[in-house]
């Protein structure tokens, strides 16, 4: 059955726009306290990030879990790992995260947690999707949910952060950048690494429900790369809105990405005796992560792009260690989730065992040149198009074994993504280019 609202990370749009309105959230809270709730868990965590329609879309899916019959657990703001792990420790039925992740402000989203704090099945989606469709019955007045807030919810997760790694490791003596975005991470992440020991300089901590991820955060890391060359720090850490992403910066202000610190938690797991034979990543992941996890003796397996499908395939091979190149990497031997702050406990911890810098702890992986470049669209794209598919032969033969092509439309935005990937990075860039430009006439036809 294809999913008519559901895409690979929830439900996103702008808001105001159908189905990112009230009246819509309200009967989707509905709906998933009536597909989701079962004998003994009868509760649903409800969490957001900062951005300034989360006040709304919170009481809307109050109202609607309560017309269901549920009762709700308000976090607040709360980064998307963090709702994920309270889901689990509050035993709730689900969890339920209202936020656009990486998106500007005027976007917002809804996303869900299964009672195990991972993401829900299609299958589940799918009996939500059905349910949309009929009428919203109200549940008796004797039986409607309740609605408490958890105001501890922040020293819970920090204190969850914190015991991911030994209980011995000290950040004193470390100077860190940490950009939160102006989202869900703000009052948490600062002081996971301060209760550590470490001296933190504070970016992106001033939330004003407009300026999560503008020009700060993940996503835009000039500021970070600027602000630990000027503070002389050791490295910089930086989250997208909702805290599921993370990438670092080392002291010469060089980016690390998603590829390279995966590769760094893989290496360090080996060194300390962690039993494993391959890591997930996907068909974006960077040739050059695979070249150097085989030279650990580590296989790549590649999953569709979007960190279901990593998971998806991290628990079919029983495995531990898997990302995306944005930062959204999974630690399964740690938590449920992709979580931006674990993630960088986990490279943190790497450092201090190895004794190296950030910067020479990703020495033996070198990135090949890729290009990436969004193409803007207005729905659904037919990427078989005879002439899409003749401009992509085209550079895969001149390529050769040396690189790769991949066209795909994007689950969280409105852009085809047109990456090209190969040992030179003039020709790749070229070669980027001129697909990008063939699938826009491709458009216009």
């Amino acid at each position: 059955m294809e999913k008519s609202y559901f895409g690979t990370d929830g439900i996103r749009g702008r808001v105001g726009e159908y189905p990112i309105t009230a009246e819509f959230v309200l009967k989707l809270g509905w709906a998933v306290g009536r597909v989701l709730q079962t004998k003994g868990f009868n509760k649903v965590v409800v969490g957001k990030d900062t951005r300034i329609s989360g006040y709304m879309f919170e009481s809307a899916l109050e109202a609607g879990l309560s017309a269901a019959g549920v009762n709700i657990a308000l976090l607040g703001p709360m980064p998307t790992p963090g709702i994920a792990y309270l889901t689990r420790t509050l035993h709730a039925c689900a969890g339920i995260v209202v936020s656009a992740s990486h998106n500007p402000y005027y976007d917002n989203g809804i996303k869900f947690f299964s009672r195990d704090g991972q993401k829900l099945p299609d299958a589940v989606e799918e009996r939500i999707e059905e349910l949309l469709a009929q009428p919203l019955e109200t549940a008796e007045p004797d039986a409607l949910g309740k609605a408490e807030r958890i105001v501890d919810a922040a020293g819970r997760y920090i204190e969850f952060c914190k015991s991911t790694i030994p209980a011995y490791t000290s950040l004193a003596g470390i100077r860190l950048v940490v950009d939160c975005a102006h989202g869900a991470t703000y009052h948490i992440a600062p002081s996971v690494f301060e209760e550590m020991g470490a001296t933190v300089i504070p970016l992106g901590v001033a939330p004003d429900g407009l300026n999560i991820n503008l020009d700060c955060g993940s996503t835009k890391p000039a500021a970070l790369c600027a602000t630990v060359k000027e503070q002389g720090a050791d490295l910089g850490i930086a989250f997208d809105g909702d805290g599921d992403r993370v990438i670092m910066v080392d002291h010469r202000g060089e980016i690390l990405d998603g590829d390279e610190l995966l590769f760094i938690i893989a290496r360090d797991r080996l060194r300390i005796g962690a039993r494993f034979n391959a890591v997930v990543g996907t068909l974006m992941t960077n040739l050059g992560l695979e070249v150097a996890l085989r030279a650990l003796g580590l296989e790549l397996r590649r999953a569709r792009v979007g960190d279901r499908y990593v998971m998806e395939c991290l628990l079919a091979e029983n495995l531990i260690l898997g990302g995306e190149s944005s930062g959204h990497i999974i630690c399964l031997d740690r938590t449920t989730t992709g979580d931006g702050i674990i993630s960088a406990l986990q490279v943190l911890s790497a450092m201090l065992r190895s004794g190296k810098s950030l910067h020479d702890l990703k020495a033996g992986m070198s990135k090949c040149p890729q290009t990436l470049i969004n193409v803007s669209v207005a729905g659904r794209v037919d990427l078989q198009r005879a002439s899409i598919q003749e401009a992509v032969r085209a550079v895969e033969n001149q390529l050769g074994d040396n690189g790769r092509v991949l066209l795909r439309s994007s689950g969280t935005e409105p852009v085809v993504r047109v990456m090209v990937e190969g040992m030179d990075a003039g020709i790749v860039e070229r070669h980027a280019r001129e697909l990008a430009d063939v699938v826009r006439d491709a458009l216009s036809v």
